[in-house]
């Protein structure tokens, strides 16, 4: 016996197939987590690196917490960085030594030749311990300087002892950084917007211990999935730029 087959109206599957393609958008991930750092200096976005998954889960956490949140950027060397994420810097005193404070635990140092001290990433700070563990709360921001290539060149047969990749050199040459940390102190981020914030307070003046005069409170909240995938469409299309002018 023939079966009539009944035909769904074109407007029907159309209707449809918009809607999956709608639905799937919504649905799809951003490529990266990213975070903000508010402070009286201005403020800068960070993309969390993937390749670190053990740093970026940490601070993800912390930062959903509101861990950071009133923690000060207790030690600026200008050319060098800027450290902060010491719990016991919430309200310190003025003559009060910062830099021990932690969260009780350790994050196993997660080390990658592609991620370097360029300007403007995030790395973990740590003490002298053997395996190179991070702390789990403390960070720094590179600003670093510009090398030539014979400081370089020094670098790798006095303290390095390997040679920098010629890709990393360049950005050294050319955008800085701080060479000198590279497989010694885990990078787990970058600045992608707002390196003036890392310099504005690079050039405060300092007094004990390298600590602001003036303090310098931070607020860091995560970025949710819609404004992050509006950012990766935003710098997608502002690298698709840059190749045309360039």
């Amino acid at each position: 016996m023939l079966r009539l087959i009944k035909f769904v109206p074109m407007k029907y599957l159309l209707t449809f197939f918009l809607s999956f393609i709608f639905i799937t958008s919504i649905a799809k991930k951003p490529q990266h987590q990213y975070v903000r750092i508010t402070t009286s200096e201005g403020e800068c976005l960070i993309r969390l690196y993937n390749e670190t998954p053990l740093h970026r889960d940490n601070f993800l956490k912390l930062s959903k917490s509101g861990f950071y949140n009133g923690t000060i950027f207790h030690r600026v060397i200008k050319s060098f960085m800027i450290q902060g994420g010491d719990p016991d810097s919430k309200n310190a005193d003025s003559a009060k030594e910062l830099g021990e404070g932690d969260v009780g635990y350790t994050i196993p140092a997660e080390f990658n030749d592609s991620l370097f001290h360029k300007k403007g990433v995030l790395a973990a700070a740590r003490d002298g311990n053997p395996l190179k563990a991070s702390s789990g709360c403390q960070f720094y921001l590179v600003q670093g300087k510009v090398l030539t290539d014979a400081q370089l060149d020094a670098l790798e047969t006095n303290r390095l002892h390997f040679k920098i990749p010629a890709a990393h050199r360049e950005v050294y040459k050319t955008i800085g950084g701080t060479p000198h940390l590279d497989r010694n102190y885990t990078v787990y981020g970058e600045v992608i917007k707002g390196l003036e914030m890392i310099d504005k307070i690079a050039a405060m003046e300092t007094g004990l211990r390298d600590r602001p005069v003036t303090d310098v409170k931070m607020t860091v909240t995560v970025l949710k999935k819609r404004e992050a995938k509006k950012l990766e469409k935003m710098l997608a299309k502002q690298s698709k730029n840059n190749k045309i002018t360039s």
